[in-house]
């Protein structure tokens, strides 16, 4: 029998099978959720991943959602809620970093950015509101940004910018619906150690073998944050542990924005 914060939650996890996506996915099943919907293009790695959480005891579905494509962001939310009947948390996991500098991004890689890191998480959001109000008991967002939102590196426009988008659609979305009890949050992820920032590292930067062992040494926490770090917080925020809190935009990370030496 579960007896669990989450014993009777659903939650849908976009970009859920690899990385900060899928450590999330595992500790809603570690939590002992009722119910869980993974989403990402790799339908061979979704199914795989979702048949291993159920047979761990949470049931989990994967829906394949390309999110550049408007229809599969709300499929991916009626789906679910189709499959487990309720909906009580979202986590927009997903996210692409492609670099592109101010003078050098061209209006598709622009484009591709706002409709993936900003407007995919819109559709979502609106679409699993809807919900949560006819369902009358509210609910929880969480929403994966980046630090970079408030500024980001100059190779990093239009990352930086659909982000920042995200941030203040966070705020906004959180104002809006605290009188139906659903709670909005975002999460300023800095450096983190997954398997997708070690492919940019070595495809966009020429990154050595060893870049990740480099970069740790010179952080000052001696390493970079770790994904099941992350989905800590993240599982925080879907509870009721999370309490009254609700646009809230919070750093996650070991550098301080606005210090200096």
């Amino acid at each position: 029998m579960r007896n669990s914060l989450y014993s009777d939650k659903v939650v849908v996890i976009t970009g859920s099978t690899q990385g900060l996506g899928e450590a999330i996915a595992r500790k809603m099943v570690a939590e002992q959720a009722a119910g869980v919907s993974i989403s990402g293009r790799n339908v061979e790695r979704g199914k795989a991943l979702a048949e291993e959480l159920t047979g761990l005891g949470t049931p989990t579905i994967f829906v394949r959602t390309e999110l550049e494509n408007p229809d599969e962001c709300r499929n991916l939310i009626r789906q679910s809620v189709e499959h487990f009947g309720r909906l009580d948390g979202l986590v927009n996991s997903a996210g692409i970093t492609t670099r592109g500098t101010l003078e050098e991004s061209s209006v598709e890689l622009w484009d591709q950015h706002m409709a993936v890191n900003a407007r995919a998480p819109f559709l979502t959001m609106q679409e699993s509101v809807i919900i949560m109000q006819k369902q009358g008991w509210g609910g929880s967002i969480v929403n994966i940004i980046t630090k970079s939102a408030h500024g980001g590196q100059p190779f990093l426009t239009p990352y930086s910018s659909s982000k920042g988008a995200l941030a203040t659609l966070t705020k906004n979305a959180a104002y809006s619906q605290r009188w139906h009890k659903i709670r909005v949050n975002g999460i300023m992820v800095g450096w983190m150690d997954t398997p997708a920032e070690d492919a940019i590292q070595r495809e966009a930067h020429g990154a050595e073998l060893d870049w990740l062992e480099t970069a740790e040494s010179q952080s000052p926490m001696g390493k970079l944050a770790k994904p099941d770090e992350v989905a800590e917080l993240v599982a925080l925020l879907l509870s009721e542990r999370g309490g009254v809190m609700t646009g809230s935009l919070i750093d996650y990370d070991q550098e301080i924005v606005g210090a200096s030496d």
